[in-house]
This record gives C-alpha cells, structure tokens and sequence, in this order.
C-alpha cells in the first residue's frame, strides 16, 4: 500500500481538528476587531490590541518557556520612549519610529537575555526586576524622555508618507495590522519545532539538556522575540496616544501584564487576548472607582485563581476538550 494514501492516525486527525479550530478563532477574532470601531470608541480598542500583543508576548516566555518576568514592562515602555522620540524630535515617519522602538526593545532584550537567563526561577524573576528598575530610573533621569511628564504630543504623521494617520480609523487599520502580525508570529513560534522545545524545557530542562538541546540559548531567542513583540506593542501605543511616559516602564505594568495573562489563561493561545481586553475594560469603565479599580482587579484575580485556575480560555478549553 502507498504510504501516501494510508489513512491518517489519531494524532494527525487531532492536529488537522486544532488547526481547523485555531483557524476558526483566529478569523472571528479579526473580523470582530474589524468592526469593533463602528461600536466602540476606536481609541480604545486600540488600546486594548496594543496591550493584547504586549500580553501574548509575555505569554511566550513565561506560558510556553516557563520563565517567568517580573520586568517586562521595560520593553514596553523603553521601545515607547524611542519610538516616540524618534517621531517628535528626529520627524521619523511613523512606520520608521515604530521600527525603530521595537528595535530598540530587541537589542534591550538580547542584553537582559544575556544576564537573566543564567539563573531560574525566582532567581531569573529577581533579575529581571532589578532590570526593569534601572530601565525605569533612567527614563526618569534622562533628558530626552521629558521625567516625570513624558514625551508628549509626539504627532502621527503619515504612513509611509501617504495615508494621514490623524484620522482615527486609518490608526486603527494600523494597530489592527500590527496585532495581527505579532498574534501571528507567536502562534508560528509556538507551533513550531522551536515551540516544541521550549515546552521541553518548561516541562523538564535537564531532559532537554540530556536531549542535546541547548537550553540556554533557544531560552535566550525566547526572551528576545518576547522583548521585541513586546517593544512593538509598546511603540505602537505611543503612536497611538501619541504620548510616552513612566506608566508604561513602572512596576506595576509588568505587574498587570502577569494579571492579563494569568486572567486569561496562560500557555493558551488566545488567552492573553481575552485577559488584556477584560483588564483594560475594567480600568476604562471602573475608572470613577479612582485607586479602587485595583482593589476590584485584585478581588476578581483571587476569584478566578480559586475558581478558573486555567483562565478564562483555559476553562473554556478544558469543557470542549480543544486546545486553545
């Protein structure tokens, strides 16, 4: 009999129903964020895509390499800084101040990776915390990232010369690309023979290492593709508020990404998308609750610790029996 025209195992068929369903998902998922800003104020959805790429970003370390950060934000905000720098004082064009910041964020990682990654556990947190906070103390020091008020005004500009990004829909077309791409990359990475031995190392490191693996440096390209998505994500946001400022390098940024992505179920694909939306929902329509908008964050965390220890999208995959 033909190799070729035997019937497909178990497995394949199993692989053939996830892909399907990741297909499915993935496709409403874009066509709800397509039309989104015909119902929801646009500015707002942008802001939920760019913290839905931060989040999936920080998933790929900590979900599926199983290296927890407690100093991602300085990803997010440094690439925020740079990118709106170079649009505002350099008049980059926006897709080059984007580039630029998300550069940036890469080389940052490619640095931090390089010291983090020769410890584990809390250990490897510790160190990227630490990190975060010279990363932090800097943009509060420095010169050209305006201190404790930012980098404001930073203009939009025109796409690539062309298409004015003044207008709020034509930003959004923007965003909803980008988040796209970067969904895209980290599900590529993820289902990817590179994937499969990051799980390795998060299930069993010293069973990798007996493999022939070299586990430092595939946790290192993890930490710097999560760093680079990262800093795209946070120099889209400075484009898109036009603003850059301590918020998005402090603490507590690296603090709430851990929240989304916890919220939503993490090792999950979709997760991190669910978690940063129902965050940022909270912190938008909670807002007149002032400083107890984090008090409710926290009592909703403790709920769905102790009542969806997957996440949200976990739980939903646990009852159709389909990764997610």
């Amino acid at each position: 009999m033909n190799p070729s025209s035997a019937p497909p195992t178990a497995a394949e068929r199993r692989r053939a129903d996830e892909q399907r369903l990741h297909r499915n998902v993935f496709i409403a998922m874009a066509v709800v964020l397509a039309i989104a800003p015909t119902v929801v104020y646009p500015v707002f959805m942008m802001k939920v895509m760019c913290f839905a790429l931060f989040a999936c970003a920080f998933n790929l370390l900590i979900g599926f390499g199983g290296l927890l950060s407690f100093g991602h934000a300085m990803f997010l905000g440094s690439a925020g800084y740079a990118s709106a720098h170079a649009a505002k004082v350099w008049g980059l064009t926006p897709e080059l101040a984007i580039l630029f910041g998300t550069a940036c964020a890469a080389v940052l990682g490619y640095v931090a990776g390089l010291l983090a990654i020769r410890r584990q556990g809390i250990y490897f947190a510790m160190i990227t915390l630490a990190l975060a906070q010279m990363v932090f103390f800097f943009c509060l020091q420095a010169k050209f990232t305006g201190g404790e008020d930012g980098i404001q005004s930073v203009p939009r500009g025109h796409l690539f010369g062309v298409f004015d990004l003044g207008n709020p829909y034509a930003m959004y077309a923007v965003v909803w690309v980008i988040f796209l791409v970067g969904f895209a990359i980290v599900y590529r990475a993820v289902h990817s023979p590179f994937g499969q031995v990051l799980k390795a190392i998060r299930e069993n490191e010293p069973r990798a290492i007996s493999l022939g693996y070299d586990t430092d440096r595939f946790k290192h390209l993890a930490f710097v593709l999560s760093a680079t998505l990262a800093g795209l994500a946070g120099a889209t946001k400075s484009i898109v508020f036009q603003l850059a400022s301590l918020t998005d390098v402090h603490w507590s940024m690296s603090g709430e990404v851990v929240l989304m992505t916890l919220l939503g179920g993490m090792g999950t694909v979709f997760g991190p998308v669910v978690g940063a939306a129902v965050i940022i929902t909270m912190q938008n329509y909670l807002a007149q609750l002032g400083a107890w908008v984090t008090v409710v964050q926290g009592v909703i965390f403790v709920v769905c610790v102790l009542a969806f220890r997957r996440g949200i999208v976990g739980e939903i995959a646990n009852l159709i029996k389909k990764p997610l």
